[in-house]
């Protein structure tokens, strides 16, 4: 039975998401994890929001072929950051993502430390081994430019997230009525 895992690899630089996407990629060769989808946000100085960027992997396709975290990532830094606004977008987003293992506290603990001057590299993955990653991730813990959110999703979470993303891609309204054979 597959492990599925979300991580969000936050930097305290613009720049940081760049080493974390080589350090993904390097472990990924190297058997630590299967990589589903991936994100890159980088926040520059003085910009109203983040970039987003897809990573290219060999077993994206694996989930889908739009990007799952891409939808979520656009609505949690699309959605407003301050005040009482901010917690109803993000409570909104929690329960569209209800049944993921992605949860409100996960969400605010990432929008919390998304502001310009950082980055992060958000990891779909299955079966990660933190043995060997937990390693490479922590050389830039110990210079203090690296935070590393972790949650265990549960079995059914990649159709669950994917499944979100199809309704997401749906019109709004009543669905079309099934047609006559």
């Amino acid at each position: 039975m597959s492990q599925f895992t979300l991580t969000a690899w936050l930097y305290d630089s613009p720049m940081g998401a760049v080493a974390g996407e080589v350090r993904l990629k390097d472990m990924e060769a190297r058997g630590a994890l299967t990589v589903l989808d991936a994100i890159t946000l980088t926040w520059v100085a003085g910009a109203d929001q983040p970039k987003i960027g897809h990573l290219r992997h060999k077993t994206g396709s694996a989930v889908g072929k739009a990007s799952v975290l891409g939808a979520v990532v656009g609505s949690l830094v699309l959605t407003p950051v301050v005040g009482a606004a901010a917690g109803a977008g993000l409570g909104a987003l929690a329960q569209r993502l209800k049944g993921t293992g992605i949860d409100e506290h996960l969400l605010t603990d990432i929008q919390e430390q998304l502001r310009p001057g950082t980055s992060a590299l958000l990891v779909l993955s299955r079966d990660a081994d933190f043995d060997v990653l937990m390693p490479f991730i922590q050389r830039g813990r110990a210079r203090g430019d690296v935070t590393l959110i972790r949650s265990d999703l549960p079995e059914g979470a990649p159709q669950a997230l994917q499944d979100l993303l199809d309704d997401l891609g749906r019109p709004p309204g009543p669905p079309p009525a099934p047609s006559a054979p």
